[in-house]
C-alpha cells in the first residue's frame, strides 16, 4: 500500500482564510490602565484557628494534641508538602482513635 504524496506540479489548493468583511467579533483585552481587580480571598473562617484550651487535662491526648497542631502548621506548607502532614495526621488520629476504642 502506498501513501498518498504531494500533487504533481508541487502546487496545493489554496486554503480558506478568514471571511470577507472581518465578521470576527474581538476579543476583550485587558482594562485600561492594565490594573486588574482584586481576586477575592478566603471566606471568613475557612480555616480553623489554634485548638481550643478545654482546660481538662485528663480530656486530652497527647497524640491527638500533636496531630491536630501538625494540621494547623500544615497551612503553612506547600501543597505537595500539606498532602504528607495531613495524610501523617490523618494515619496518627486513627490508630490513636483505635486504641481507645480498645479501651
Amino acid at each position: 500500500m502506498t501513501r498518498p504524496g504531494p500533487p504533481p506540479g508541487g502546487s496545493f489548493p489554496a486554503r480558506p482564510g478568514p471571511p470577507a468583511g472581518g465578521s470576527f467579533s474581538a476579543r476583550p483585552g485587558p482594562p485600561a490602565g492594565g490594573s486588574f481587580p482584586a481576586r477575592p480571598g478566603p471566606p471568613v473562617g475557612a480555616r480553623p484557628g489554634p485548638p481550643l484550651d478545654l482546660g481538662d487535662d485528663e480530656a486530652r491526648h497527647p497524640a491527638v494534641d500533636a496531630a491536630v497542631r501538625a494540621i494547623a502548621n500544615a497551612a503553612t506548607l506547600a501543597p505537595a508538602d500539606q498532602i504528607a502532614q495531613y495524610e501523617a495526621a490523618y494515619e496518627t488520629l486513627r490508630e490513636t482513635l483505635a486504641t481507645i476504642d480498645q479501651t
